[in-house]
């Protein structure tokens, strides 16, 4: 072998030792997100077996539905009041709740990280949302 070959030869190897540096890098990545994924799976899985455990020890309780008071239309006519309730105030005050329930589930409701899990405790972006 030349000089020249054994220089080339050199070059080769290089190249094939850099291809596979490179392709070791992309698996670690791809083994890193991988375990990311299942950690984040685990913990929404233990979360969800703990609401699922709090909701089948709740007492079932099958009482016959109490009769509600229903309101003197006749007087609310005659004293011209409308009995309707602002559809707006019941959808935000419904709309309030259920981003609050999501919160305390461990879910982000802020506009940054929405629907993802949240992992770290308290997100101040979700509690200035609710706080509003």
């Amino acid at each position: 072998m030349g000089k020249s070959e054994i220089f080339k030869r050199m070059d080769q190897l290089e190249t094939h030792v850099g291809g596979l540096h490179t392709e070791l890098g992309d698996m670690k990545q791809t083994i890193k997100e991988l375990l990311e994924e299942n950690q984040r799976l685990s913990m929404e899985n233990q979360r969800l077996r703990k609401v699922l455990k709090e909701k089948s020890e709740r007492p079932k309780v099958h009482a016959a539905p109490q009769e509600l008071p229903q309101p003197n239309v006749a007087a609310a006519m005659q004293e011209e009041q409308p009995l309707m309730v602002d559809p707006a105030v019941s959808a935000v005050g419904e709309g309030y709740d259920n981003l609050a329930r999501l919160y305390h589930e461990g879910f982000h409701i802020c506009n940054v990280y929405y629907g993802h899990l949240r992992t770290e405790g308290d997100c101040l972006f979700c509690l200035s949302f609710l706080s509003k």
